[in-house]
Protein backbone atom coordinates (compact mmCIF):
# COMPACT_ATOMS: atom_id res chain seq x y z
CA UNK A 1 0.00 0.00 0.00
CA UNK A 2 1.34 4.05 -0.48
CA UNK A 3 1.29 6.03 1.71
CA UNK A 4 -1.10 9.44 2.01
CA UNK A 5 2.35 11.41 1.16
CA UNK A 6 3.12 8.69 -2.03
CA UNK A 7 -0.84 9.16 -2.96
CA UNK A 8 -0.56 12.61 -2.94
CA UNK A 9 2.69 12.96 -4.68
CA UNK A 10 0.95 10.67 -7.30
CA UNK A 11 -2.04 12.97 -7.95
CA UNK A 12 0.17 15.65 -8.47
CA UNK A 13 2.06 14.14 -11.00
CA UNK A 14 -1.25 13.04 -12.60
CA UNK A 15 -2.75 16.56 -12.52
CA UNK A 16 0.55 17.92 -13.97
CA UNK A 17 0.46 15.25 -16.88
CA UNK A 18 -2.79 16.02 -17.63
CA UNK A 19 -2.34 20.06 -17.91
CA UNK A 20 0.88 19.17 -20.43
CA UNK A 21 -1.65 17.06 -22.47
CA UNK A 22 -4.06 19.37 -22.87
CA UNK A 23 -1.61 22.55 -23.39
CA UNK A 24 -0.11 20.29 -25.90
CA UNK A 25 -3.37 19.22 -27.80
CA UNK A 26 -4.27 22.64 -27.38
CA UNK A 27 -1.16 24.02 -29.37
CA UNK A 28 -1.67 21.47 -31.75
CA UNK A 29 -5.24 22.90 -32.39
CA UNK A 30 -4.27 26.07 -32.53
CA UNK A 31 -1.52 24.92 -34.97
CA UNK A 32 -3.95 22.96 -37.60
CA UNK A 33 -6.53 26.11 -37.24
CA UNK A 34 -7.02 27.06 -40.69
CA UNK A 35 -7.28 30.76 -41.51
CA UNK A 36 -10.43 32.19 -41.46
CA UNK A 37 -12.93 31.44 -44.67
CA UNK A 38 -12.55 33.96 -47.44
CA UNK A 39 -16.06 35.15 -47.87
CA UNK A 40 -18.06 35.97 -50.98
CA UNK A 41 -19.88 39.63 -51.81
CA UNK A 42 -22.13 40.16 -54.68
CA UNK A 43 -23.40 43.29 -55.55
CA UNK A 44 -26.79 43.17 -56.91
CA UNK A 45 -28.71 46.31 -58.77
CA UNK A 46 -32.60 47.12 -58.26
CA UNK A 47 -34.79 45.99 -60.91
CA UNK A 48 -38.12 44.79 -61.54
CA UNK A 49 -37.43 41.47 -60.78
CA UNK A 50 -34.52 39.86 -58.62
CA UNK A 51 -31.83 37.59 -60.49
CA UNK A 52 -31.68 34.09 -59.96
CA UNK A 53 -29.46 33.92 -56.69
CA UNK A 54 -28.39 30.95 -54.81
CA UNK A 55 -28.19 32.24 -51.45
CA UNK A 56 -25.68 29.09 -50.30
CA UNK A 57 -23.29 30.51 -52.91
CA UNK A 58 -22.81 33.41 -50.64
CA UNK A 59 -21.68 35.44 -47.29
CA UNK A 60 -23.40 39.36 -48.21
CA UNK A 61 -25.19 40.79 -50.76
CA UNK A 62 -25.14 44.45 -51.07
CA UNK A 63 -28.10 46.10 -52.25
CA UNK A 64 -27.25 48.55 -55.03
CA UNK A 65 -27.79 51.95 -54.63
CA UNK A 66 -29.82 53.83 -51.98
CA UNK A 67 -28.84 57.67 -52.38
CA UNK A 68 -27.85 61.00 -50.34
CA UNK A 69 -30.81 63.91 -50.86
CA UNK A 70 -29.65 67.30 -50.20
CA UNK A 71 -31.22 67.54 -46.66
CA UNK A 72 -28.78 64.47 -45.99
CA UNK A 73 -31.00 61.74 -46.03
CA UNK A 74 -29.91 58.65 -46.89
CA UNK A 75 -32.99 57.47 -49.41
CA UNK A 76 -34.75 54.23 -51.57
CA UNK A 77 -35.15 55.85 -55.28
CA UNK A 78 -37.66 54.50 -57.45
CA UNK A 79 -40.61 52.08 -56.82
CA UNK A 80 -38.89 48.73 -56.87
CA UNK A 81 -36.07 48.79 -53.99
CA UNK A 82 -38.47 47.97 -51.25
CA UNK A 83 -39.79 45.10 -52.90
CA UNK A 84 -36.15 43.91 -54.08
CA UNK A 85 -34.98 44.00 -49.89
CA UNK A 86 -37.96 41.94 -49.06
CA UNK A 87 -37.22 39.21 -51.38
CA UNK A 88 -33.24 39.66 -50.97
CA UNK A 89 -34.13 39.15 -47.01
CA UNK A 90 -36.06 36.25 -48.04
CA UNK A 91 -33.16 34.38 -49.10
CA UNK A 92 -31.99 33.67 -46.25
CA UNK A 93 -34.55 30.73 -45.95
CA UNK A 94 -32.02 29.25 -48.03
CA UNK A 95 -29.10 30.33 -46.02
CA UNK A 96 -29.65 31.58 -42.37
CA UNK A 97 -26.01 32.63 -42.46
CA UNK A 98 -26.74 35.34 -45.31
CA UNK A 99 -26.21 38.77 -45.12
CA UNK A 100 -28.01 41.34 -46.38
CA UNK A 101 -26.32 45.06 -46.67
CA UNK A 102 -27.43 48.24 -48.23
CA UNK A 103 -25.07 50.26 -50.13
CA UNK A 104 -25.36 53.52 -50.46
CA UNK A 105 -23.76 55.88 -53.24
CA UNK A 106 -22.32 54.64 -56.26
CA UNK A 107 -21.18 56.29 -59.39
CA UNK A 108 -22.51 59.62 -60.21
CA UNK A 109 -24.13 59.83 -56.75
CA UNK A 110 -23.56 63.01 -54.92
CA UNK A 111 -24.78 64.91 -52.00
CA UNK A 112 -22.15 62.93 -49.42
CA UNK A 113 -19.54 66.18 -49.26
CA UNK A 114 -22.14 67.64 -47.46
CA UNK A 115 -23.49 65.14 -45.32
CA UNK A 116 -20.12 64.42 -43.99
CA UNK A 117 -19.65 68.59 -43.14
CA UNK A 118 -21.14 68.81 -40.15
CA UNK A 119 -21.86 66.82 -36.93
CA UNK A 120 -25.68 67.70 -37.58
CA UNK A 121 -25.54 66.37 -41.26
CA UNK A 122 -23.65 63.28 -40.76
CA UNK A 123 -26.14 62.54 -37.43
CA UNK A 124 -29.00 62.92 -39.86
CA UNK A 125 -26.69 60.91 -42.42
CA UNK A 126 -26.07 57.63 -40.29
CA UNK A 127 -30.07 58.15 -38.45
CA UNK A 128 -31.74 57.49 -41.82
CA UNK A 129 -29.41 54.97 -43.04
CA UNK A 130 -30.13 53.27 -39.93
CA UNK A 131 -34.12 53.76 -40.25
CA UNK A 132 -33.62 51.75 -43.39
CA UNK A 133 -31.54 49.39 -42.20
CA UNK A 134 -34.02 48.83 -39.54
CA UNK A 135 -37.52 48.64 -41.31
CA UNK A 136 -35.68 46.16 -44.03
CA UNK A 137 -34.23 44.27 -41.39
CA UNK A 138 -30.97 43.88 -43.18
CA UNK A 139 -27.96 43.87 -42.01
CA UNK A 140 -25.52 46.74 -42.23
CA UNK A 141 -24.81 49.58 -44.28
CA UNK A 142 -21.96 49.56 -47.19
CA UNK A 143 -20.78 53.43 -48.29
CA UNK A 144 -19.51 53.84 -51.56
CA UNK A 145 -18.71 57.58 -52.07
CA UNK A 146 -16.80 57.57 -55.15
CA UNK A 147 -15.20 60.00 -54.51
CA UNK A 148 -14.00 61.27 -51.29
CA UNK A 149 -11.76 65.02 -52.59
CA UNK A 150 -12.36 63.99 -55.85
CA UNK A 151 -15.21 65.86 -58.27
CA UNK A 152 -15.64 62.34 -60.19
CA UNK A 153 -18.47 62.77 -62.70
CA UNK A 154 -19.76 66.20 -61.33
CA UNK A 155 -20.40 65.55 -57.59
CA UNK A 156 -20.03 68.30 -54.69
CA UNK A 157 -16.27 67.84 -53.38
CA UNK A 158 -14.19 69.35 -50.56
CA UNK A 159 -10.46 68.83 -49.56
CA UNK A 160 -11.94 68.52 -45.97
CA UNK A 161 -13.62 65.29 -47.23
CA UNK A 162 -10.76 62.96 -46.17
CA UNK A 163 -11.03 63.98 -42.62
CA UNK A 164 -14.74 64.22 -42.86
CA UNK A 165 -15.51 61.22 -43.75
CA UNK A 166 -13.57 60.04 -41.21
CA UNK A 167 -15.79 61.52 -39.05
CA UNK A 168 -18.90 60.65 -40.95
CA UNK A 169 -17.79 56.65 -40.54
CA UNK A 170 -17.13 57.52 -37.09
CA UNK A 171 -20.35 58.76 -36.38
CA UNK A 172 -22.30 56.02 -38.62
CA UNK A 173 -20.49 53.36 -36.45
CA UNK A 174 -21.13 55.17 -33.03
CA UNK A 175 -25.33 54.62 -33.87
CA UNK A 176 -24.71 51.05 -35.47
CA UNK A 177 -23.17 50.26 -32.20
CA UNK A 178 -25.83 51.67 -30.25
CA UNK A 179 -28.50 49.96 -32.25
CA UNK A 180 -26.45 46.62 -32.14
CA UNK A 181 -26.90 47.33 -28.12
CA UNK A 182 -30.49 47.82 -28.38
CA UNK A 183 -30.96 44.66 -30.72
CA UNK A 184 -27.80 42.26 -29.48
CA UNK A 185 -26.37 42.00 -33.04
CA UNK A 186 -23.57 43.23 -34.59
CA UNK A 187 -24.22 45.42 -37.89
CA UNK A 188 -21.76 45.55 -40.57
CA UNK A 189 -20.21 48.27 -41.31
CA UNK A 190 -18.06 48.40 -44.83
CA UNK A 191 -17.04 50.91 -47.67
CA UNK A 192 -16.13 50.64 -51.51
CA UNK A 193 -12.90 52.28 -52.35
CA UNK A 194 -10.00 51.93 -55.35
CA UNK A 195 -6.66 52.25 -55.39
CA UNK A 196 -4.42 55.71 -56.51
CA UNK A 197 -5.58 59.08 -56.55
CA UNK A 198 -9.21 57.76 -55.27
CA UNK A 199 -6.95 56.11 -51.87
CA UNK A 200 -5.80 59.35 -51.37
CA UNK A 201 -9.21 60.94 -50.17
CA UNK A 202 -9.16 58.31 -47.18
CA UNK A 203 -7.13 58.42 -44.45
CA UNK A 204 -7.35 54.58 -44.47
CA UNK A 205 -5.23 53.98 -40.93
CA UNK A 206 -7.91 56.29 -39.32
CA UNK A 207 -10.93 54.60 -40.85
CA UNK A 208 -9.94 50.81 -41.25
CA UNK A 209 -10.76 50.14 -37.21
CA UNK A 210 -13.88 51.35 -38.16
CA UNK A 211 -14.81 49.21 -40.63
CA UNK A 212 -15.63 45.31 -40.96
CA UNK A 213 -14.53 45.21 -44.71
CA UNK A 214 -12.86 47.67 -47.58
CA UNK A 215 -14.54 46.43 -51.03
CA UNK A 216 -12.01 47.12 -53.62
CA UNK A 217 -12.86 48.50 -57.01
CA UNK A 218 -9.99 46.77 -58.91
CA UNK A 219 -11.64 46.88 -61.80
CA UNK A 220 -11.67 49.67 -64.78
CA UNK A 221 -8.25 50.35 -64.75
CA UNK A 222 -8.52 51.09 -68.44
CA UNK A 223 -11.31 52.70 -70.26
CA UNK A 224 -12.62 55.86 -71.87
CA UNK A 225 -10.47 58.14 -69.47
CA UNK A 226 -6.83 56.31 -70.25
CA UNK A 227 -5.29 56.45 -73.41
CA UNK A 228 -4.40 52.96 -74.67
CA UNK A 229 -6.31 49.59 -74.15
CA UNK A 230 -5.21 47.88 -71.77
CA UNK A 231 -6.76 44.78 -68.95
CA UNK A 232 -9.19 47.04 -66.97
CA UNK A 233 -8.92 44.30 -64.10
CA UNK A 234 -5.34 42.49 -64.08
CA UNK A 235 -4.20 40.53 -61.21
CA UNK A 236 -0.22 41.69 -62.26
CA UNK A 237 1.22 44.07 -64.38
CA UNK A 238 1.44 43.32 -68.11
CA UNK A 239 5.12 42.75 -69.69
CA UNK A 240 3.87 45.43 -72.23
CA UNK A 241 2.40 47.80 -69.26
CA UNK A 242 3.73 51.15 -68.60
CA UNK A 243 5.25 50.37 -64.77
CA UNK A 244 2.98 53.14 -63.29
CA UNK A 245 0.07 51.00 -64.81
CA UNK A 246 -2.39 49.83 -62.22
CA UNK A 247 -3.23 46.18 -60.95
CA UNK A 248 -4.96 44.19 -58.64
CA UNK A 249 -2.00 43.27 -56.65
CA UNK A 250 -0.68 46.92 -56.64
CA UNK A 251 -4.12 47.71 -55.10
CA UNK A 252 -3.97 45.04 -52.05
CA UNK A 253 -0.51 45.98 -51.32
CA UNK A 254 -1.20 50.20 -51.34
CA UNK A 255 -4.08 49.20 -48.74
CA UNK A 256 -1.53 46.73 -46.84
CA UNK A 257 1.23 49.86 -46.51
CA UNK A 258 -1.25 52.08 -45.43
CA UNK A 259 -1.88 49.87 -42.32
CA UNK A 260 -5.04 48.00 -43.53
CA UNK A 261 -5.32 44.74 -41.99
CA UNK A 262 -5.30 41.97 -45.15
CA UNK A 263 -8.67 39.89 -43.23
CA UNK A 264 -10.34 43.25 -44.02
CA UNK A 265 -9.32 43.72 -47.86
CA UNK A 266 -11.80 41.99 -50.32
CA UNK A 267 -10.55 41.82 -53.73
CA UNK A 268 -13.13 42.89 -56.34
CA UNK A 269 -13.69 41.27 -59.74
CA UNK A 270 -15.67 42.66 -62.45
CA UNK A 271 -18.64 40.39 -63.98
CA UNK A 272 -18.39 42.56 -66.99
CA UNK A 273 -15.60 43.96 -70.27
CA UNK A 274 -14.50 46.79 -71.91
CA UNK A 275 -14.73 47.37 -75.89
CA UNK A 276 -12.53 49.59 -77.82
CA UNK A 277 -13.00 50.41 -81.70
CA UNK A 278 -10.27 51.53 -83.75
CA UNK A 279 -7.87 50.38 -81.79
CA UNK A 280 -4.00 50.13 -83.47
CA UNK A 281 -2.71 46.39 -84.74
CA UNK A 282 -0.17 46.22 -82.50
CA UNK A 283 0.13 43.83 -80.07
CA UNK A 284 -3.17 42.39 -80.52
CA UNK A 285 -4.31 45.72 -79.32
CA UNK A 286 -3.10 45.42 -75.90
CA UNK A 287 -1.92 48.91 -74.71
CA UNK A 288 -2.46 50.22 -77.99
CA UNK A 289 -4.07 53.72 -78.70
CA UNK A 290 -7.65 53.62 -80.04
CA UNK A 291 -10.24 55.73 -81.29
CA UNK A 292 -13.39 55.03 -78.83
CA UNK A 293 -14.32 52.78 -75.90
CA UNK A 294 -17.17 51.49 -77.56
CA UNK A 295 -19.02 49.77 -75.10
CA UNK A 296 -19.62 47.64 -71.84
CA UNK A 297 -20.30 44.49 -72.30
CA UNK A 298 -21.62 41.71 -69.62
CA UNK A 299 -19.79 38.11 -69.29
CA UNK A 300 -23.02 36.72 -70.34
CA UNK A 301 -22.79 39.00 -74.21
CA UNK A 302 -19.14 38.42 -74.34
CA UNK A 303 -20.29 34.10 -73.77
CA UNK A 304 -22.93 34.39 -76.34
CA UNK A 305 -21.76 36.98 -78.89
CA UNK A 306 -18.01 37.30 -78.78
CA UNK A 307 -16.19 34.53 -77.53
CA UNK A 308 -14.25 32.65 -80.53
CA UNK A 309 -16.83 34.07 -82.38
CA UNK A 310 -17.15 36.49 -85.83
CA UNK A 311 -13.27 36.86 -86.05
CA UNK A 312 -12.47 37.54 -81.86
CA UNK A 313 -9.83 35.32 -80.72
CA UNK A 314 -9.28 35.00 -77.10
CA UNK A 315 -5.83 35.99 -75.89
CA UNK A 316 -4.24 35.17 -72.57
CA UNK A 317 -1.96 37.24 -70.57
CA UNK A 318 -0.02 34.94 -68.52
CA UNK A 319 2.13 37.84 -67.07
CA UNK A 320 -1.03 39.75 -66.03
CA UNK A 321 -3.19 36.55 -65.61
CA UNK A 322 -5.50 37.99 -67.85
CA UNK A 323 -7.81 37.14 -70.57
CA UNK A 324 -8.67 39.90 -73.78
CA UNK A 325 -10.44 39.65 -77.19
CA UNK A 326 -8.87 40.65 -80.15
CA UNK A 327 -10.79 41.10 -83.66
CA UNK A 328 -7.73 41.66 -86.23
CA UNK A 329 -10.24 42.87 -89.26
CA UNK A 330 -12.14 44.87 -87.10
CA UNK A 331 -9.70 46.49 -85.14
CA UNK A 332 -11.66 45.80 -81.72
CA UNK A 333 -10.56 44.47 -78.70
CA UNK A 334 -12.24 43.87 -75.30
CA UNK A 335 -10.73 43.30 -71.83
CA UNK A 336 -12.84 41.02 -69.27
CA UNK A 337 -12.32 38.95 -66.40
CA UNK A 338 -13.10 34.70 -67.31
CA UNK A 339 -13.06 31.22 -65.14
CA UNK A 340 -9.77 31.47 -65.61
CA UNK A 341 -9.00 34.93 -64.49
CA UNK A 342 -11.46 34.45 -61.30
CA UNK A 343 -9.47 31.48 -60.40
CA UNK A 344 -5.99 33.09 -60.17
CA UNK A 345 -7.41 36.05 -58.14
CA UNK A 346 -9.15 33.49 -55.69
CA UNK A 347 -5.72 31.89 -55.29
CA UNK A 348 -3.90 35.35 -54.73
CA UNK A 349 -6.33 36.14 -52.23
CA UNK A 350 -6.11 32.57 -50.54
CA UNK A 351 -1.96 33.23 -50.61
CA UNK A 352 -1.66 36.65 -49.45
CA UNK A 353 -4.81 36.02 -46.42
CA UNK A 354 -7.65 38.44 -47.54
CA UNK A 355 -10.83 38.64 -46.39
CA UNK A 356 -12.25 37.57 -49.45
CA UNK A 357 -13.68 38.43 -53.16
CA UNK A 358 -16.27 40.81 -54.27
CA UNK A 359 -17.98 41.05 -57.40
CA UNK A 360 -19.88 43.51 -59.23
CA UNK A 361 -22.28 42.81 -60.62
CA UNK A 362 -24.83 39.80 -60.00
CA UNK A 363 -26.67 39.83 -63.01
CA UNK A 364 -24.42 40.27 -65.48
CA UNK A 365 -23.36 36.69 -65.05
CA UNK A 366 -24.43 33.10 -66.17
CA UNK A 367 -23.29 31.12 -63.21
CA UNK A 368 -19.49 30.52 -64.50
CA UNK A 369 -17.82 33.18 -62.59
CA UNK A 370 -19.16 32.84 -59.36
CA UNK A 371 -18.51 28.72 -59.34
CA UNK A 372 -15.06 29.84 -60.82
CA UNK A 373 -14.66 32.18 -57.29
CA UNK A 374 -16.08 29.68 -55.34
CA UNK A 375 -13.58 27.17 -56.53
CA UNK A 376 -10.42 29.22 -56.85
CA UNK A 377 -11.19 30.26 -53.02
CA UNK A 378 -12.79 26.75 -51.73
CA UNK A 379 -11.56 23.89 -54.15
CA UNK A 380 -13.83 22.21 -56.67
Amino acid sequence: MTTASARSRIRRLLACLCLLSCATIAHARQQDDPVPRPQVIGYVMDGDTLPSIDARKLDVVNFAFAHVNPSHEVHLPGDTATQMLRQLVALKRDNPRLRIVLSIGGWGSGNFSEAAATPQARARFAATAIALMRRHRIDGLDIDWEYPTLAGPGISHSPDDRDNFTAMLRDTRAQLDAEGARTGTHYLLTIAAADGEAARGLDLPRIAPLLDWINLMTYDFHGSLTPTTGHHAALWRSASAAPEGRTTAGAVEEFLAAGVPAGKINVGVAFYGRKFAGVRADNDGLHQPYREHEAFLSWRDIQAHYLDRDGYVRRWDERAQAPTLWNAQERAFITYDDPQSLRAKAHYVRARGLGGIMYWEHRQDDGALLDAVREGLYGP
